[in-house]
């Protein structure tokens, strides 16, 4: 390839037409843009292929709360999010027939061509589907987990000065039948170009030659309705299978832009053919407030994708038992010198669902430290939550009462006026980290409100489901939420996996950790945990045995027991970095076991 027809960062819809009239042209006379519906021509290949470069990708802007002050419309453009909604499918015009040429409307709001009126009869023009997703950043995601917001602002202002002085290096250029646009609405001229029809001057944003100023501010006064902190998005998505995209799934969307407040969203003014779906869903999200991203590539975000500055190392065992060491050594610290309570907590931050048998969530580890006081909460318990918000990239903390039982929106729930799906408490990404402080928890009476949010919590901890509230049905939605419970007795609401009392030592805590061991310990924690395990043949003997032995001594020992014990076994060896369970570890198991046991006497 000698070189590129587009500028892919500041131009890809042109990228994307190009791509069009280069494979109708390849087709000949008996291309039928049918054949392409659900395809890809060759547009999605070029994005793939330029983006594959890291340089290349690092020049895509992130689109949050800061930057969409800065980042213009219709360029390329990375959103990383959490799919809060799927609003099912809509219809819009794909292809149509101009004269004798076809041309696309694929991965943008309104067509970069004027649709002839023949257009609208079935042999000229295509109708194809895409999927839409209400997106949103992570619920709970820490600050470190962002790229320094300065740094992402001066590559979105660098971006703003090239295209501009492309714009003026273009300037001279004769303009064409691509200032006309049509939108799904009706077949008109663009905005700026109606405006200066109406007026004879033309308007800011027909001004391809504006001060980057000028054209800051007029995008930027869009902005004020928006929630900087918490900035949604409308993800658009084409030739995707529905299996790929599941509700809560944390996905990096890339695609074109387009935030254009004058694109009317009111349900007198839809074509029925173009927007069949709007009329119920997207005049709730009208254009100016949540801004849309049509998706030309997608992938599915794991915790180590949220680690920026990480180390990259190989998991050799001496390095792995390095890193353990050094965080066992913080947890004891943070945990008051506490180092079963540390290891305990060691394990639960390695915890993870990985296969689900029946009703039974295997892998999971909740864990509830009891001996807290209104008083030692406020310093052990701010420590620790600190700590686990400095190792983890998504956390979050309910601060439990009766008040809180009997008014808090824990589950999702379906709104049919909107049809939308209201988010709750619970709706969270998976492998998000969730402390209960049930330490304000006094005794009251809980309303009905309050007894559906506690089975809520219970069902959670247990089973690792979150009930959705569709009103005519409920339906249970898996979850992967680590549970870290602090209390002053056992928990009676909630069973944990693991109860064991906590005992400080000591209340010193002048330990300060260099930004490395912090690196280290997230790059750990992300890596250790996706390791797969196994227990070999002579160490199942042997784990069997073992619990024959504890069931003989202790008839009150079941199936739960059991299963909790294998569940450490897996956690201690990855925590080693190993793949098989070996006999040293599954006597570390066995010897924190017993000194949890005699903590409970």
């Amino acid at each position: 390839m000698v070189g590129l027809a587009y500028d892919l960062l500041a131009n890809p819809q042109g990228a994307v037409r190009s791509t069009f009239e280069k494979a109708v042209a390849s087709s000949g006379l008996d291309f039928d843009p049918a054949s392409l519906d659900g395809k890809d021509w060759g547009a999605l290949d070029l994005f793939r292929q330029f983006l594959s470069d890291q340089t290349h990708l690092s020049q895509v802007p992130i689109l949050n709360g800061e930057t969409i002050k800065w980042v213009q419309p219709n360029t390329l453009v990375r959103f990383r999010g959490m799919i809060q909604d799927m609003l099912g499918n809509e219809f819009y015009v794909g292809a149509f027939k101009d004269g004798d040429v076809w041309r696309t409307n694929k991965f943008m709001d309104v067509s970069h061509f004027p649709m002839p009126m023949a257009a609208t009869s079935s042999p000229h023009m295509r109708v194809w589907e895409r999927r839409l997703l209400y997106c949103v950043p992570v619920p709970g995601r820490n600050s470190w987990t962002e790229p320094s917001s300065e740094l992402v602002v001066n590559r979105c202002v660098d971006c703003s000065s090239q295209q501009r002085e492309k714009r003026r290096r273009m300037d001279d250029e004769p303009v064409d039948h691509m200032d006309m646009l049509v939108s799904d609405e009706g077949f008109q001229g663009s905005p700026s170009t109606k405006k200066m029809k109406e007026d004879g001057h033309p308007s800011m944003s027909s001004q391809t030659t504006e001060p980057i100023n000028e054209g800051i501010c007029s995008h930027m006064s869009m902005v004020p309705s928006i929630d900087s902190d918490s900035l949604p998005c409308l993800v658009k998505i084409y030739d995707s299978p529905e299996s790929d995209l599941k509700l809560n799934d944390v996905f990096e969307f890339i695609g074109v832009l387009t935030f254009d407040s004058e694109v009317s969203m009111d349900k007198d003014d839809q074509d029925e053919l173009s927007n069949g779906f709007s009329e119920d869903v997207l005049v709730h999200l009208p254009p100016n407030k949540v801004p849309r991203l049509h998706c030309l590539i997608h992938r599915k975000l794991t915790v180590p994708d949220f680690l920026h500055s990480s180390p990259i190392m190989e998991l050799k065992p001496h390095v792995v038992k390095e890193i353990r060491d050094a965080l066992l050594r913080h947890l004891t610290a943070v945990l008051g010198d506490d180092s079963v309570a540390a290891h305990f907590m060691l394990l639960h931050l390695l915890s993870r669902v990985h296969t689900r048998v029946e009703n039974i969530a295997v892998g999971k580890l909740s864990l509830n430290l009891t001996g807290f006081s209104k008083e030692s909460v406020s310093l052990f318990g701010h420590r620790l939550s600190l700590a686990v918000k400095d190792l983890l990239p998504v956390t979050h903390c309910i601060p439990l009462s009766v008040e809180y039982l009997n008014s808090a929106s824990l589950a999702p729930i379906k709104d049919y006026e909107t049809n939308r799906l209201i988010t709750g408490v619970l709706q969270l990404a998976e492998g998000s980290h969730l402390i209960i402080d049930e330490t304000q928890l006094k005794a009251g009476t809980l309303n009905s409100v309050g007894v559906d949010n506690t089975r809520l919590l219970k069902n959670l901890m247990e089973l690792q489901k979150v009930e959705y509230d569709f009103k005519y049905y409920k339906m249970e939605m898996a979850a992967d939420v680590q549970l870290l419970i602090i209390s002053e007795g056992k928990s009676n609401i909630l069973p944990a996996d693991i109860v064991i009392p906590f005992q400080p030592t000591s209340v010193d805590s002048s330990e300060v950790v260099a930004a490395e061991a912090l690196e280290a310990w997230r790059w750990y924690l992300a890596t250790v945990k996706s390791l797969p395990h196994s227990i070999e043949s002579e160490m199942q003997k042997v784990v069997e045995n073992d619990l024959v032995e504890a069931r003989q001594s202790d008839r009150s020992i079941g199936s739960q027991d059991f299963n909790r014990w294998l569940t450490m076994g897996r956690l201690m060896s990855v925590s080693f970095g190993e793949n098989c369970l070996s006999l040293e570890h599954w006597q570390m198991v066995k010897e924190l076991e017993r000194l949890r046991t005699e903590r409970l006497k």
